[in-house]
């Protein structure tokens, strides 16, 4: 009896831990359709701090212009990631918001990010697309155009 009963409570527990899953899941898609922004900002953007504001991100004035240069570097100067690492690194210390550097792989990351242009996809690889009530830092021009030279560079460097 006393095994029937923890098995009892056992599916009991697993059930409303699902319907908690259920919840939160339809809540942040809810926020995605509203155009909110349902994790961390990325770097260039700071999240909202106010709590009848959630999910609004603004832009970081001190580092949002460095994006858009990085962006123009790749789109218009043919600079490669790494090119724009050891550019970040060494000339402008450039740090994340939490004095970090950012590492090789994730300035690929980020400038595959289709936020920056106001579109942003949740969860990661869903295909899941929303246009986001946030301040784009460029433009789709100028993503299409970074995007075409990284594909350049991963190109070149797949052959060699």
């Amino acid at each position: 009896n006393e095994k029937f009963l923890l098995m009892i409570l056992g599916g009991q527990a697993k059930l409303e831990n699902d319907n908690k899953s259920i919840n939160v899941q339809r809540g942040l898609r809810a926020k995605c359709q509203q155009g909110l922004w349902p994790a961390m900002a990325p770097t260039g953007y700071l999240n909202e701090k106010r709590t009848d504001r959630k999910g609004y991100v603004l832009i970081d004035h001190k580092r949002a212009p460095i994006i858009k240069q990085m962006f123009e570097k790749v789109a218009y100067e043919q600079w490669s990631g790494r090119k724009i690492y050891h550019w970040l690194k060494n000339e402008l210390n450039f740090k994340t918001k939490n004095g970090k550097h950012l590492s090789l792989s994730n300035i690929y990351v980020l400038l595959k990010n289709s936020f920056y242009y106001g579109v942003f996809e949740y969860p990661q690889n869903s295909g899941n697309f929303y246009t986001g009530r946030h301040t784009s830092l460029i433009s789709k021009d100028l993503f299409d155009k970074a995007q075409q030279q990284l594909s350049i560079e991963r190109h070149i460097r797949v052959s060699q």
